[in-house]
């Protein structure tokens, strides 16, 4: 009875992962028929901070000389709990300074509700709503792309989320691979597919009056996969911009990492809790395959929960002396499941190639497959702590300019 359950969860796990392995094929290709408009939509600029006074000035100086008719857009810097410069630094550039102190409701989700309730008094009004973290860094032309993609109908839009720190570490080059592989082959298929894509926590665009309508909402941990589940189960498909780019700080160091990591997992079990047999039920109920895509992109975290501890029990079984106790895959077709194994892994070298990484990535691929290694027991861990709501801040200290990440790319 137990062999056939771990046999039955093995072959559903298989066909989750093909079916996110055949989607890749729909990444090799990009379409350029998008329709340009001169500008025209007016944005609230919002960038989400805490105690981030070391980096928060490059933003804001990089945001004041972006691309697009500065009478068309307003900066404004959330100080959430700020016990530091931030708010004076923001003041001192010339933009607003909005002041936040709620030490019982912490985190970027609460910051934005309560920013957005603020923007909807004041007497000026915007088309759109971008949002950003105080260590990021944007492409000159970003809200030019988000003013094409809203004249061309889009409601809720991802930007292009890059590393501005890829070198600095094994650990910062293992989430360069990710963000580089997530953009071309999880992403961009989804766009040529005309499915939803989904929100990565900054860089996101989001039209007023869909907020207004909607409320924000997204509270959890994982605020941006929350609203994204929030806008698919109103039948409103989040795009993606392939041509913005967003570059964020990520954090140097192992023990960071899995902090964040850990932070990022527990929220996805609490959202994939709520929403995956809705949006599921609802997708088959309607036939829409956008919904049905994201209930299993939802219920990534417990694929991976459940693989991870799959795996490591048949290891087990297969190393103790005698006949396996349980049956598995690989001893069902090895050749099989040792090309499929293969090509999982090629997923992140072609993404390398296609988005033309520099070639010095391509050494970190050889300790990649130990940050992949790292998630299982990240995941098993949130599992049992999925509960736990708890915001934890990652420090920044590392200023980096725009014009700093660009000569690194081009060189």
């Amino acid at each position: 009875m137990l062999d056939n359950i771990l046999l039955g969860l093995q072959i559903i796990i298989a066909l989750i992962g093909a079916y996110q392995l055949v989607l890749t094929f729909f990444g090799w290709y990009r379409r350029k028929n998008r329709v340009n408009h001169a500008p025209q939509k007016t944005f609230a600029v919002l960038v989400a901070a805490h105690n981030e006074e070391q980096v928060v000035g490059a933003l804001i100086d990089n945001l004041k000389n972006l691309d697009y008719p500065k009478e068309l857009y307003d900066i404004f810097v959330i100080c959430d709990n700020c016990s530091d410069q931030t708010a004076q630094i923001a003041r001192d550039m010339g933009v607003h300074a909005c002041e936040r102190h709620n030490p019982k409701l912490r985190g970027k989700g609460h910051a934005i509700e309560w920013m957005l309730k603020e923007l909807w008094k004041m007497p000026r009004q915007y088309d759109a709503v971008v949002m950003f973290d105080a260590d990021n860094l944007v492409s000159p032309d970003y809200l030019k792309h988000m003013n094409n993609d809203l004249c061309n109908g889009s409601k809720v839009i991802q930007a292009y989320l890059d590393t501005k720190n890829p070198h600095d570490s094994w650990i910062t080059a293992a989430y360069a691979v990710t963000y580089w592989y997530c953009n071309r082959l999880w992403q961009l298929p989804r766009t040529n597919l005309g499915l939803a894509n989904y929100l990565g926590g900054t860089g996101m665009c989001f039209d007023t009056d869909l907020l207004k309508d909607m409320g924000w909402g997204a509270t959890s941990l994982v605020e941006d996969l929350e609203f994204t589940m929030r806008c698919v189960m109103r039948g409103i498909n989040p795009t993606f911009n392939y041509d913005a780019k967003v570059f964020d700080e990520k954090p140097l160091t192992f023990k960071a990492s899995a902090r964040q990591r850990l932070r990022w997992m527990q929220g996805h079990f609490n959202v994939a809790r709520r929403y995956f047999f809705p949006l599921l039920w609802k997708g088959l109920k309607e036939g829409n395959w956008a919904k049905i895509d994201t209930a299993i992109y939802a219920a990534n975290v417990y694929n991976l929960f459940i693989g991870s501890i799959l795996t490591v029990v048949l290891w087990i079984d297969l190393s103790i002396p005698g006949v396996p106790k349980f049956t598995s895959l690989f001893q069902i077709s090895p050749n099989f499941f040792a090309v499929f194994s293969v090509l999982t892994y090629a997923q992140f070298v072609i993404a390398l190639v296609l988005e033309k990484a520099p070639w010095r990535s391509y050494k970190y691929l050889v300790t990649f497959p130990l940050f992949l290694l790292s998630w299982w027991p990240i995941t098993f861990y949130a599992f049992f702590t999925q509960n736990n709501k708890q915001w934890s801040h990652t420090e920044h200290t590392r200023v980096i300019r725009l014009e700093d990440v660009q000569s690194k790319q081009a060189s």
